[in-house]
């Protein structure tokens, strides 16, 4: 089978989607990206084509939910294979705010395969997560591990992915890669792409360099009551750069029909403390800190068996802990303020 030559990417402008669309610029493909920009910034677009020396066929400002606006994308442009990240992915938001993350998450979704449907696309990538594991047991997580989401941006995702196996159930033709990353940070070696969340970050690895620069006062470490060695929250981070390269090696094999689900993981647990540190030494900034209380939906590990990846594709991420916290280091420091400054 041919590689998929014109991708859609929503969610495109966003932290991982705009490192996607360089990847796969980087790789020869075309890509048309929507997003309506409700957590991401238009200059991030601007950047993905300077970054990666070459255009993108077009962007839209449209919310997936918006069925007559995206298909009017899909007859513009011949689209073969679709990445989806539009979304909201805070947890703490989610708890606040479900009905929102079930309209955007689970409607968008649902939305867009009903666009698929209409114009006969039938190769998707689902950016799914690993929360929805929930407070598991053990680790590390395999793709058949028991399910059990613990809030509502969780509990959206296992919807979404729900969605999906009916749907290709139900159409022979659809095939789909729905990948459970873990968690995603850094940011390009180029120091112009990266995570610029707007308003107060809900992730940890922007929280920690704003602070290292000077933005913010101090990080909220929440909890340090937790069952791990250091009593801080544990989570396999993998770079953005491999999550994005994963998800344009699960394009190229979108061969069969059905769903598939693979994690994206390095299999390797880090603390809240232990990604401070490696910060401080990466940045050589101080990033004080002060313990706060648990977060409603929160879990106290997740860490990824990342096996299947490797045995289904011969891919495993390539970089380390220490090459996160220098990359995400050169982007803050050379965009203080984020994209807008």
């Amino acid at each position: 089978m041919s590689l998929p030559r014109t991708v859609l990417v929503t969610g495109g402008a966003g932290f991982i989607g705009s490192h996607t669309c360089v990847e796969l610029l980087d790789h020869g493909h075309e890509v048309v990206v929507v997003d309506n920009h409700q957590n991401s910034s238009p200059e991030a677009l601007t950047r993905v084509q300077k970054v990666a020396g070459r255009p993108l066929v077009a962007s839209y400002d449209v919310d997936v939910l918006d069925r007559a606006a995206l298909s009017d994308v899909f007859r513009r442009h011949p689209v073969d294979a679709v990445i989806h990240f539009a979304g909201r992915k805070a947890v703490g938001e989610s708890v606040r705010m479900p009905v929102e993350y079930y309209d955007t998450n689970v409607g968008g979704t649902v939305s867009l395969l009903a666009v698929m449907a209409e114009h006969g696309v039938h190769r998707l990538v689902f950016s799914s997560s690993c929360s929805l594991y929930g407070a598991a047991e053990r680790v590390p997580l395999a793709e058949g591990d028991p399910v059990a989401p613990t809030n509502p941006y969780a509990r959206s995702k296992w919807m979404c992915e729900q969605v999906l196996a009916d749907v290709c159930r139900q159409r022979p033709q659809l095939s789909v890669y729905a990948l459970r990353y873990f968690n995603p940070v850094g940011a390009h070696a180029s120091g112009l792409l990266g995570e610029d969340p707007l308003g107060t970050p809900d992730n940890v690895m922007p929280f920690i360099a704003q602070v290292a620069v000077g933005r913010r006062e101090e990080l909220a470490v929440f909890g340090d009551d937790w069952p791990t060695p250091d009593g801080t929250a544990v989570r396999d981070y993998i770079h953005v750069m491999d999550v994005a390269e994963g998800h344009r090696v699960a394009l190229g094999h979108l061969a069969e029909p059905g769903m598939r689900v693979l994690n994206l993981g390095t299999g390797v647990g880090t603390s809240v403390l232990e990604l401070v540190a490696a910060f401080r030494a990466a940045s050589g900034r101080p990033v004080p800190y002060r313990i706060a209380p648990r977060r409603e939906g929160d879990v106290a590990r997740l860490v990824a068996d990342a096996r299947a990846a490797l045995d289904a594709w011969g891919w495993r991420p390539r970089r380390d802990l220490a090459e996160m916290c220098t990359d995400a280091w050169r982007f803050q420091l050379g965009n203080p303020r984020g994209y807008a400054a």
